[in-house]
Parts: C-alpha cells; sequence; structure tokens
C-alpha cells in the first residue's frame, strides 16, 4: 500500500502542530520549514480544516491549530480524510474505473477488508503518538 504525497505532507504538518499545540501555524512557515511548496500545502491546509482536523484563522496572529487535542485524533482517521478519492485500485473508484473483469472479480472484496484493517490499525494511535518532539520541531 502506498499513500499519497498529499497524504505524507498532511501527515507532517499535523505532527509539527501537535508539538506545539498553542502556536497558530502559517501554511508559509510550514512549507519553508519543510521544504515543500506553500501552494500545495495551502490545499493540504484546507482539506484538513474541510475534514474538521485543523481550525483556521485569517490575518495577524493567523494561521491553523488543531481543531482538537492531538489524543482525540485518530491516525486512521486522518488519513481517511486526507485519501478521499483515492481509490486503493482504479476499480474502486467511484466510476468503477475502466475494469474488464468487474462482476466475476474476487480482488476487489479482499483489498476492500485490507484497507478497512489498515485503516483499524491506524485508529489504534493518535496524533499525541506521533507527534514530533519538541527539541526535534523548533527550526
Amino acid at each position: 500500500m502506498r499513500l499519497t504525497s498529499f497524504t505524507d505532507f498532511g501527515l507532517r504538518m499535523l505532527m509539527r502542530m501537535a508539538s506545539a499545540p498553542e502556536q497558530a501555524f502559517s501554511t508559509a512557515d510550514l512549507a519553508r520549514e519543510f521544504g515543500l511548496s506553500r501552494h500545495h500545502l495551502s490545499k493540504i491546509m484546507q482539506q484538513m480544516a474541510r475534514a474538521g482536523l485543523v481550525e483556521t484563522r485569517r490575518g495577524g496572529g493567523g494561521g491553523a491549530i488543531l481543531a482538537k487535542p492531538a489524543q482525540e485524533i485518530r491516525l486512521g482517521d486522518i488519513v481517511r480524510n486526507l485519501e478521499i478519492g483515492q481509490p486503493l485500485v482504479e476499480c474502486m473508484g467511484a466510476d468503477g474505473g475502466a475494469c474488464t473483469i468487474d462482476g466475476s472479480c474476487r480482488l476487489k472484496g479482499h483489498l476492500r477488508a485490507a484497507e478497512a484493517a489498515f485503516l483499524e490499525e491506524l485508529n489504534r494511535h493518535t496524533l499525541a503518538d506521533i507527534a514530533l518532539p519538541r527539541e526535534m520541531a523548533t527550526p
């Protein structure tokens, strides 16, 4: 299984935010810290806000903060929200893809079960479990 870079970067951002939950983070600061595109991180931040993982504030002193304590944010829920629209395989997409064996394929059910087990395992852990250590988190 492979997660998208969108999810990878989102997890990194949340890990950083969990290391200093009292601090508001701008996408510009996070982009600089991780050496990533500010535009790309802005899209990720918007998705995380829509999913209720972060709250954003505009203006001076603005930025993003965790929407709830890190120990209440489950890793599987993060991944599920960031991977929306990214099916494990093409045939599991909303349109079914261009599968030529649909209707007689027995693989799809096993893949769905494996994906559910993967997310269930991640949900046994929280963002607090993977927060960056404070000494590593400061630029």
